[in-house]
C-alpha cells in the first residue's frame, strides 16, 4: 500500500470496500482507460463491473437495497476510481447526487419507488441545473414549469448534463412561479422535478430530447449533453418532496455532496499523476543517472506529494463534516477549491517530468493533462468556491465592534 493519501479511523468494512475497489481499478480500469478515452467510448464493461460490486447502491440505505455507507466511504471510493479514470467517477457521481437528494428530500412514495432501482443500478441518475446562458448564476434559470391540472408542463433548455444519454432518471431544476407571489426571490420559486426517460439520444420521451454528446477536450467516455424540454408533461407526484419552491435548496444540498466528489476526483487524479511521475523519474536517465537523483526533480516530487496529502486530508474532513449532519459548505468549498487546483499543478509537474514523452498519446499523463481542467469548473468554479468560503468566513468571524 502506498504511503500517501491514507485515512485514519476507518472500519474494517470500509477498508475491505476500498481494497476491493482498488483491486478492481488496477485490474479492470487502468489497463484499458487510455484506449477507451482516446476512442471516447462509454466504458460499459467497467460500469457493469461497478454494478456487480454494488457501488451504485453504496450510499443508499440498506432498507432500500443499498449498502448504507457514509459519504466518506463513497468519497474514498471515488478517489480510487478517479485514480484509474476520472470519467468513470463522473458516471457514479451524478447518480449519487440524485440518490442523496431523494433520500434527504423525497416523499416516502418517491423513496420506495426509486431508491431500490437505483441501488441495483437498474435506474441511473443524472441531475440538471445549468443552462446555456447562465453558468454559475443559478438564480437566472429560465426553464419553466406551468401547472396544468394534475400535471406540470416543462419547457426550456438545459446544458452540461453528465450521463444525459445513459441515465434513466434526471433531477431537473426549473422555475415554477405559480403559488409564489410576484417579487418572490428567484431561489424561492424553483422546483426540482424527477424526470424518467429512456436511455439514448434523440426524443427519449414525448417532449424531451437529448441531443448527441458534446465533444470535449477531456472527460471523455462519459456522455455530456444538453436536455431540451418542449411541452414535457410531468405528473405532480414527481415534484421532489411533493412541494414546489424548494428546488434550489434541494439542489444546493446535493451540490455539497458533488463538491466533495469533485475534491475526491482531484485527489485521485493527482495521486495517479504522482505515481506516474515518480515511476518515470526513476526509469529515465540523463547525465549518467536517473532523473530522480537530480535535486530539481526531487524538489518537484516533494511538492507533488505534499499537495496530494493536503488535498486528501481536506477532502476527508469535508466528507466527515457532512456525515456528522453539520453544515459543510465551507469545508466542501475549501476541499473542492484546493483539490482541483492542486490536481492541476501535480498533473502539470508530472507532465514536465515526462518531458517530450508527456506530449505523446502513448503515455497516460497526456490523458490526465486534458482531464484535470474539468475539475477547475465542475460543481462550481474556483471563483464561486472563493465566494462561498469568503462569505462563510465572515459569518464565522463577524466583527464585534
Amino acid at each position: 500500500m502506498a504511503r500517501l493519501a491514507q485515512t485514519a479511523g476507518l472500519t474494517d468494512v470500509q477498508q475491505e470496500i476500498l481494497k476491493t475497489v482498488r483491486e478492481f481499478v488496477d485490474k479492470e480500469i487502468i489497463p484499458v482507460a487510455t484506449e477507451l478515452e482516446h476512442r471516447d467510448e462509454y466504458p460499459q464493461q467497467i460500469v457493469d463491473g461497478l454494478k456487480e460490486l454494488g457501488l451504485f447502491g453504496l450510499m443508499i440505505p440498506e432498507e432500500y437495497g443499498g449498502l448504507g455507507e457514509s459519504l466518506l466511504t463513497y468519497a474514498l471510493c471515488v478517489e480510487e476510481i478517479a485514480r484509474g479514470w476520472m470519467s468513470v467517477s463522473g458516471i457514479i457521481n451524478t447518480h449519487f447526487i440524485v440518490a442523496y437528494m431523494l433520500k434527504q428530500h423525497g416523499t416516502q412514495e418517491q423513496k420506495d419507488y426509486f431508491l431500490p432501482r437505483m441501488a441495483a443500478g437498474e435506474t441511473r441518475g443524472a441531475f440538471s441545473m445549468s443552462e446555456p446562458a447562465l453558468g454559475s448564476d443559478v438564480s437566472a434559470i429560465t426553464s419553466k414549469a406551468v401547472q396544468d391540472g394534475e400535471e406540470y408542463v416543462l419547457n426550456g433548455q438545459k446544458m452540461w448534463l453528465t450521463n444525459g444519454g445513459t441515465s434513466t432518471l434526471v433531477a431537473v431544476l426549473v422555475r415554477s412561479d405559480e403559488g409564489h407571489p410576484e417579487g418572490t426571490a428567484p431561489h424561492k420559486s424553483m422546483t426540482t422535478f424527477l424526470v424518467e426517460k429512456e436511455p439514448g439520444f434523440g426524443e427519449v420521451r414525448p417532449g424531451l430530447t437529448i441531443p448527441g454528446k458534446i465533444d470535449k477536450m477531456g472527460y471523455k467516455g462519459v456522455d455530456t449533453t444538453e436536455l431540451i424540454m418542449d411541452g414535457l408533461r410531468i405528473p405532480a407526484n414527481r415534484v421532489l418532496g411533493g412541494v414546489t419552491g424548494r428546488g434550489f435548496y434541494q439542489m444546493m444540498d446535493g451540490v455539497e455532496v458533488g463538491r466533495v466528489n469533485v475534491a475526491a476526483r482531484g485527489c485521485g487524479v493527482a495521486q495517479r499523476a504522482f505515481e506516474l511521475g515518480v515511476s518515470y523519474a526513476q526509469q529515465r536517465h540523463t547525465f549518467g543517472k536517473a532523473i530522480a537523483q537530480h535535486q530539481a526533480i526531487q524538489f518537484k516530487l516533494a511538492e507533488m506529494a505534499t499537495k496530494v496529502e493536503a488535498a486528501h486530508a481536506m477532502m476527508v474532513n469535508a466528507a466527515r463534516k457532512k456525515d456528522s449532519g453539520e453544515r459543510n459548505d465551507l469545508e466542501a468549498g475549501m476541499a473542492k477549491y484546493l483539490a482541483s487546483e492542486y490536481c492541476k499543478e501535480v498533473v502539470e509537474d508530472a507532465f514536465r517530468i515526462h518531458g517530450g514523452y508527456g506530449f505523446s498519446k502513448e503515455y497516460e499523463i497526456e490523458r490526465l493533462y486534458r482531464e484535470a481542467p474539468m475539475l477547475l469548473i465542475g460543481e462550481g468554479t474556483a471563483e464561486i468556491q472563493k465566494m462561498i468560503i469568503g462569505r462563510r468566513l465572515l459569518e464565522e468571524y463577524r466583527f464585534q465592534g
